[in-house]
């Protein structure tokens, strides 16, 4: 990438403190009243005597996550790492309550020294390790690099596993919370510092992704937790964009209750617990999480056929190079293929800016749906000094697909080196 010269960087390397003081109470009366709302649940286990240093690792549906997170580790306030965009115009209120920035897939040099800051001050460490929230309310992928952080911290690795926020503020359509009653969550101690000690990196991660497996449409209908909201199906093409009875791309759509291709016409209706059922015929996925496998398994064979291309897409381009507001820098082309990403951009004064991201270099990527709605879906990309929100604004795409393709090609090509990867870790 071409450095933006002339623009301010956020300060990733100044130092991190505890929450201040006087700013709890007005947190805990923030988040408190929305999980007495949803009658959410916490059943904790094994955390007898279990005391601040340790490390929260969560997995990350919705906001909600942090409220409940909020309340699970009252009396005290754990420090977050947080992805640049939650600083824009609050970047001062962030760094006041401890928060720690972070860009999203980057390795960033100054983190390990932050986290340390927070051991020595006794605090809590809440890292959601997924890195962006769950597409359709299952497990995203584990950077492989968590066993190893488990045991450079050297402190004890609680786990806070919440089920039902996916279906309370669905990622698909963030702009309306639904009447979900009650929500749960499950906080234990995966790991004393004596545990780590034994068990090998690779042995942790084995561990943590057995522990992270969560799947809130499973859940929905497994309690019978009723969401009688009547546009629940709206957006719903965001994740399911390919049809399983005519097999075409980008051709769905979801209004009301019902899930519709455009193209053949079948439709499917999204019941008050979470299930799909075909109007005729049969009905493919009444699971939605398993129609979202099977787009991942198509994907997957266009990767291993070497046929993988999103084509050439004009986008708009937005920098947030700190956390003040976005700049943006000219329309452009995106690309994304068998050799990764690569968007070029001219701002309005002819400077010309390129971003390269090649497989190895991106397990996964963060995806936006109506992000800043002006411009729609967008994929962000980053380096340690920058972010990027590529807006595609023309032709069919679905950057949900994407999102699969980064994951499947960084993992093809892992097999390929001889480096086969554990089923949920990259």
């Amino acid at each position: 990438m071409m450095k933006n010269d002339g623009f301010e960087r956020f300060d990733m390397k100044k130092p991190v403190h505890k929450c201040y003081p006087f700013l709890l109470p007005i947190l805990w009366a923030g988040c408190f009243p929305g999980t007495i709302s949803h009658g959410t649940v916490i059943e904790k286990t094994g955390l007898e005597g279990v005391k601040p240093p340790y490390l929260l690792l969560g997995n990350h549906n919705a906001f909600f996550d942090m409220k409940v997170s909020v309340r699970a580790t009252f009396p005290h306030f754990a420090n977050y790492i947080v992805a640049i965009d939650g600083y824009i115009g609050r970047e001062n209120l962030l760094r006041a309550i401890g928060c720690i920035c972070k860009r999203k897939f980057t390795n960033d040099r100054y983190i390990l020294k932050h986290l340390k800051k927070v051991v020595a001050d006794k605090g809590i460490i809440g890292l959601y390790p997924e890195a962006r929230y769950s597409l359709c309310g299952t497990t995203a992928v584990l950077p492989e690099s968590l066993g190893k952080l488990c045991k450079y911290l050297d402190i004890p690795v609680v786990l806070l596993l919440c089920h039902g926020h996916h279906i309370l503020h669905p990622f698909w359509n963030t702009r309306k919370e639904r009447k979900v009653k009650p929500t749960k969550a499950e906080m234990k101690l995966l790991f004393t510092p004596e545990d780590l000690k034994k068990l090998s990196a690779d042995e942790i991660n084995d561990i943590l992704v057995r522990e992270f497996q969560y799947d809130d449409f499973r859940w929905q209908y497994e309690n019978k937790v009723k969401v009688d909201d009547p546009q629940r199906a709206k957006g719903l093409e965001k994740v399911l964009y390919q049809c399983p009875h005519c097999h075409k791309e980008y051709k769905m759509i979801g209004e009301g209750t019902l899930l519709t291709c455009r193209s053949c016409g079948k439709t499917w209706e999204m019941t008050e617990y979470g299930q799909l059922t075909a109007l005729e015929g049969e009905t493919e996925f009444p699971h939605i999480p398993d129609w979202y496998e099977w787009e991942r398994s198509n994907v997957k064979r266009e990767v291993e056929e070497g046929t993988y291309s999103s084509g050439e897409l004009p986008v708009t381009v937005l920098s947030l190079p700190n956390a003040k507001k976005f700049i943006d820098l000219g329309k452009g082309t995106m690309i994304h293929d068998m050799n990764g990403f690569r968007v070029k951009v001219t701002a309005e004064d002819g400077t010309e800016y390129e971003m390269v991201k090649d497989v190895p270099s991106l397990y996964s990527c963060h995806i936006e749906y109506e992000y800043l709605f002006k411009y729609g879906d967008c994929v962000d990309l980053n380096t340690t000094e920058d972010t990027w929100y590529i807006h595609p604004y023309d032709g069919e795409f679905s950057v949900t697909k994407m999102a699969l393709a980064t994951e499947e090609l960084y993992f093809d090509h892992m097999r390929k080196k001889g480096k086969e990867k554990r089923k949920g870790l990259a």
